[in-house]
């Protein structure tokens, strides 16, 4: 049930394509797959690769709040819990816990299969609209 998400453009390239799924509960989850670009010297998942997803993840809850407008990342405090490996399926999913203003937080888990990879929360700001975005 996952869709490559269109994402080709800049950092998007560099990170491999991403996938997601919608949930019933009107969740969402995002994937990737491991590949030997995204491993460090122990063939485990690096952790820059897993804070840009956890990134995607985390911010993604936040954009469905508010379609019409890009967010920026303010900060983002992440536990690394046990390693993503080459070649595993590693997911991800998060929820808006908090509005303070016109900053969001939320808190989001990536996993493989019922395995914890990371836990955090992050916290955004809407900035620019998107294109033909009224």
């Amino acid at each position: 049930g996952f869709k490559p998400l269109n994402w080709r453009r800049g950092f998007g390239q560099v990170m491999g394509t991403l996938y997601e799924r919608d949930e019933a509960d009107g969740g969402f989850t995002r994937a990737f797959l491991v590949e030997e670009r995204h491993t460090n010297g122990m063939a485990n998942c690096h952790g820059g690769m897993l804070m840009a997803f956890a990134d995607m993840v985390f911010g993604h809850s936040v954009s469905l709040t508010r379609r019409d407008h890009h967010w920026i990342t303010i900060r983002m405090l992440t536990d690394f819990i046990s390693p993503a490996k080459l070649g595993d399926w590693v997911e991800g999913t998060s929820e808006v816990v908090g509005k303070n203003g016109d900053l969001y937080t939320s808190r989001g888990r990536i996993f493989v299969g019922e395995r914890l990879v990371l836990t955090g929360t992050g916290v955004f700001k809407f900035a620019a609209p998107r294109k033909g975005a009224h």
